[in-house]
């Protein structure tokens, strides 16, 4: 599993240009048939809207846009490229424009949907999916705080205690810190305790 970003959360945005709405929505998404019905709920919501314009990437390699009818390369290939450039993925960003009255012209528009798009992102803030290693610690009662202590130094979090004859906890932690903890979970127990591996997921961590 490799590391990579995402949106930290969903985000809604507006941003006005010549009296032309810009609502700009990001969401957390992982298929393309979320993305599609997404993009059904927006359009129902905002029925009235000029343009429902759209991009996504996935972390499978898929991106999608759309222009929506607006006139093409000035919308929806622009959003995409904020979000290739952020670096950013399992992410959606849907741009709902209401027209003003007054033509932006192909780089006004170009402008308008790339700031729509940056302005959402920045409001959603991003989080890394990273690789957690998930562990149990067989432990004597004797030995509990000596072991809760440890796992701060390793960013781990204890996600359950089983208490009974003795406590068996199951950790989380970074896998590439997994190595370090058992190291240093034998060592300090003087070989007393010792970390079982059970698997690994994929955890975000707020950026």
């Amino acid at each position: 599993m490799k590391n990579f970003k995402v949106p930290y959360s969903e985000a809604e945005i507006e941003f006005v240009e010549k009296k032309s709405r810009f609502i700009g929505h990001i969401y957390k998404v992982s298929t393309p048939e979320q993305c599609q019905e997404i993009l059904a709920a927006v359009r129902k919501k905002y029925w009235d809207a000029t343009h429902n314009v759209y991009a996504y990437v996935l972390q499978n390699g898929v991106m999608r846009f759309s222009d929506d009818g607006e006139p093409q390369g000035t919308s929806g290939m622009p959003t995409l490229e904020v979000l290739k450039k952020e670096e950013v993925f399992d992410v959606m960003c849907v741009i709902t424009r209401y027209f003003g009255g007054t033509l932006l012209g192909a780089g006004g528009l170009v402008r308008a949907y790339s700031h729509t798009c940056k302005l959402a992102l920045d409001a959603a803030g991003q989080a890394m999916m990273m690789p957690y290693a998930q562990v149990l610690v067989d432990c004597p009662y004797n030995l509990l705080e000596q072991v809760r202590r440890l796992l701060p130094n390793f960013e781990a979090e204890e996600v359950e205690a089983d208490f009974g004859a003795s406590v068996t906890l199951t950790v989380a932690l970074p896998a590439e810190q997994l190595e370090a903890f058992n190291a240093k979970l034998v060592d300090s127990t003087n070989g007393k305790l010792s970390a079982e591996f059970v698997g690994e997921e994929l955890h975000a961590k707020k950026l």
